[in-house]
């Protein structure tokens, strides 16, 4: 049973106030996808907190999801480009849906991810001898925006993605190096066999993926998040951008444990880059 059909079959269920709720969902469900919170709550004549239990009550974490799962309900999107992008969709609606279901899909993300790992992989981090970052296909932008963020923190940092590059890697890895692999689906073969060889040549492998894949079991610390993306039928979007999301939040918490001396280093690399930039105050 899909969302819209869980809202109708559940009607009598819901208490007043989550009745109004429904009701108007029902009577335009596009016009509630691209609503936020408080336009919803003024539309159904309720409270905010209201529609966040109404969501709830359908098995959803909370308003951005429960968007997502009727979006969902709805179309299945164009195959192989955004379950909710349609064919005939105009300019101005495939721009506010991207944007609008990348952020609730981001919100989906934070409301999963277990900040417990987050603190244990920073821990990790910043006792690295080595860091190298792993990613095939869409990863793989992620990989190379990561070393461009860690390469600046005075620990050698390398990318790769090519797996016979990644594979000798690791087997030349050892006690104190790190290895961060990047998947989504975590189901891909050579990022699997990669975290087993890591491990074997003694390196921690810190794993950003989904949770219960199997590459999540090969890690020593895998990253979980929920993103509710099907990247085996449409192109990875809102996935690639939690990724990136997440290696921002290990970065932070990585500049942040190191101290104030060393935001010093990181104030004079800035510094330098001034010099290869043209004064804004200057630009007409």
């Amino acid at each position: 049973m899909n969302t819209l059909e869980k809202v109708q079959k559940s009607l009598t269920h819901f208490s007043k106030s989550e009745r109004k709720v429904a009701e108007v969902i029902l009577a335009s469900p596009q016009t509630a996808i691209h609503s936020s919170i408080a336009t919803l709550a003024k539309m159904a004549d309720v409270s905010e907190p209201t529609v966040n239990r109404f969501c709830r009550r359908l098995d959803t974490k909370g308003f951005p999801d429960f968007k997502l799962h009727l979006a969902q309900s709805l179309a299945n999107g164009t195959p192989y480009v955004s379950r909710h992008v349609e064919e005939d969709d105009t300019p101005d609606a495939y721009t506010t849906k991207i944007f609008e279901s990348s952020m609730a899909s981001l919100d989906v993300a934070r409301q999963s991810i277990d900040t417990s790992a987050i603190n244990k992989a920073v821990d990790i981090l910043t006792q690295a001898k080595k860091i190298s970052f792993f990613g095939l296909g869409a990863s793989a932008s992620v990989a190379h925006d990561a070393q461009n963020k860690f390469f600046r923190f005075n620990v050698p940092v390398i990318c790769f993605d090519d797996v016979l590059m990644q594979r000798m890697s690791c087997i030349n890895s050892g006690e104190g190096d790190v290895i961060v692999l990047i998947s989504h689906t975590g189901r891909t073969k050579s990022m699997i066999d990669i975290a087993r060889i890591a491990r074997e040549n003694g390196a921690a492998v810190i794993g950003i993926t989904t949770q219960n894949s199997p590459l999540s079991s090969e890690c020593t610390l895998p990253i979980t998040m929920e993103v509710p993306e099907d990247t085996d039928m449409y192109l990875p979007m809102a996935s690639r951008l939690a990724q990136l999301v997440v290696i921002d939040v290990l970065a932070t918490g990585f500049t942040l444990r190191r101290g104030p001396r060393f935001r010093e280093s990181l104030k004079r690399v800035k510094e330098v880059l001034k010099e290869s930039r043209i004064d804004k105050d200057t630009i007409l």
